[in-house]
């Protein structure tokens, strides 16, 4: 939107590849980050279980229930969307926030992690005060080339992909003479820390949904969702465990206290030589910056989806002349450098219960919607029933609910303040359209786009005027850059 009258701001569709390169670099980035879950599951055993396991158990129902609810409702809404239309207005603002927030808090690791990667091994070594300078210029670089386009953020992902991956095939090829499978075995149960294994394993496989958030931006969305999702669940997966395995079993089972986040570049030297471990570094220096870019862009067009709904002042939803969301990217920049002074497994701890907590109210939405409207148009639908549905999410769910009931009751308070943030947020916001001081965006659907597929209820209505107004509401604002002002009596 960038203003009434005004011509609306061109923009470059995401097609298949780059949407792929953004969802692997939401969830993964390569498998940097992976080293602490040898180190906390006592062995290589336990996270090679967890790579082979999690996958199917967490990360494929995440990214089916993401493939079919993107298609269904293509707009920048995202989860947020698929809340609303289940439970309403209030539980899809506390689920935005939420997100928003964890999404901030895992952005905040990323310029620190250059930097750490960077320093590693003898590297670039910053004092304090240089380090802070460094963390805000990095953060701004990275926050600006995000405004100039999410296409070019989606081709520079795509570059990031290829580089960031390619010492690890040299790794797993220079790994293979000294692979002992035996190895891969291992297992010390003292060493085993469940509370930093699971937050590990889940962190590392979390955030399918997040490219939801994109969904408006996708050419042919409903087409290419579910094709993209499906090509990051196998680089995904591909890319943790062949590093993993080459790493492990090439490497004597004591060095499993060594596995720590970086470990990997030590790995590329003791496999390699002192070039593997140089090439590792840059690598894992550069996967940092495509998962600030890809996080940054869901967050961002979150933001500017819940301004369409009417959900957040209108100002949220402005358009640069590049088509992203201006005051939206600057928001979450804000986020990241406040918040960039926390230490990594803080940060990771907390993101992971805030996302937990947004992740149930998602699964949540998706067995109602296939109760309360099972004939909503859903270009790609799982081929289940609404029970077989309901059965499919209790593996994550109970995952999630372990991850939850491990966490220190620092992480309860904090996310406790977080929840109770975002319902004074949402009466606030409440407060700001009665008396109309804030503009907000009031979209409105077309004739003939009411009512269910179903037909059977007012509840089933509820739902697919919620993806009509949705569906409406984004083409106006990003079509037209017309915006619609809401009244004190809505």
């Amino acid at each position: 939107m960038t203003g009434a009258g005004e011509p609306a701001p061109m923009r470059r569709r995401l097609t298949v590849l780059p949407l792929i390169a953004l969802i692997f670099y939401d969830v993964s980035g390569g498998p940097f980050g992976i080293e602490d879950s040898v180190r906390a599951g006592g062995g290589a055993l336990l996270p090679i279980l967890g790579f082979l396991v999690l996958p199917v158990l967490w990360s494929l129902p995440e990214a089916l229930v993401t493939a079919e609810l993107a298609s269904a409702f293509p707009t920048n809404a995202g989860y947020v969307a698929w809340v609303s239309a289940a439970f309403g207005p209030v539980a899809a603002f506390l689920v935005g926030f939420s997100k928003w927030a964890s999404g901030t808090l895992d952005n905040a690791l990323y310029p620190v992690l250059f930097l750490d990667y960077l320093r590693s091994g003898g590297g670039l070594a910053l004092s304090p005060p240089a380090r802070s300078l460094a963390v805000l210029a990095l953060t701004a670089a990275l926050t600006y080339l995000n405004f100039r386009g999410l296409h070019l953020v989606g081709l520079s992902a795509l570059a990031l992909t290829a580089f960031s991956l390619s010492p690890f095939v040299a790794l797993a090829v220079l790994a293979v003479p000294k692979i002992r499978p035996s190895r891969w075995l291992a297992v010390n149960a003292s060493a085993v820390k469940p509370r930093a294994y699971f937050n590990s394993m889940f962190w590392n496989l979390n955030y399918w949904d997040k490219a939801s958030t994109l969904a408006g931006e996708v050419e042919e969305p409903r087409k290419t969702f579910p094709k993209a999702v499906f090509g990051a669940v196998g680089l995904v997966v591909g890319a943790y465990l062949i590093p993993l395995l080459a790493g492990t079993g090439a490497l004597p089972s004591e060095t499993a206290a060594e596995w720590t986040d970086g470990f990997f570049s030590e790995v590329g030297d003791r496999i390699g030589g002192p070039w593997l471990r140089v090439w590792i570094q840059a690598a894992a220096a550069m996967s940092n910056m495509g998962l600030f870019e890809a996080e940054m862009s869901s967050d961002s067009f979150q933001l500017l989806g819940m301004a369409e709904m009417g959900m957040i002042p209108a100002i949220f939803a402005r358009r640069s002349r590049h088509g992203t969301p201006t005051y939206s990217i600057l928001c979450s920049a804000m986020g990241v450098v406040i918040l960039s002074f926390m230490s990594f497994q803080e940060i990771i701890e907390f993101l992971n219960f805030l996302y937990g907590l947004g992740m149930l109210a998602v699964f949540a939405a998706f067995v109602k919607l296939r109760v309360k409207d099972p004939d909503l148009p859903r270009p790609y639908r799982i081929p289940v029933g609404a029970a077989g549905a309901a059965v499919m999410c209790v593996p994550p769910v109970a995952l999630i609910t372990t991850v939850m009931c491990l966490a220190s009751v620092r992480t309860l308070v904090v996310s406790a303040a977080v929840a109770v943030a975002g319902v004074a947020m949402y009466y606030g916001v409440e407060r700001m359209k009665a008396t109309g001081c804030v503009e907000f965006l009031a979209p409105v659907p077309p004739e003939g786009l009411h009512g269910s597929s179903s037909a059977a209820s007012d509840d089933d209505n509820d739902v697919e005027d919620v993806r009509a107004v949705l569906l409406a509401g984004a083409d106006e604002h990003a079509g037209e850059g017309v915006s619609v002002s809401v009244s004190k009596e809505n």
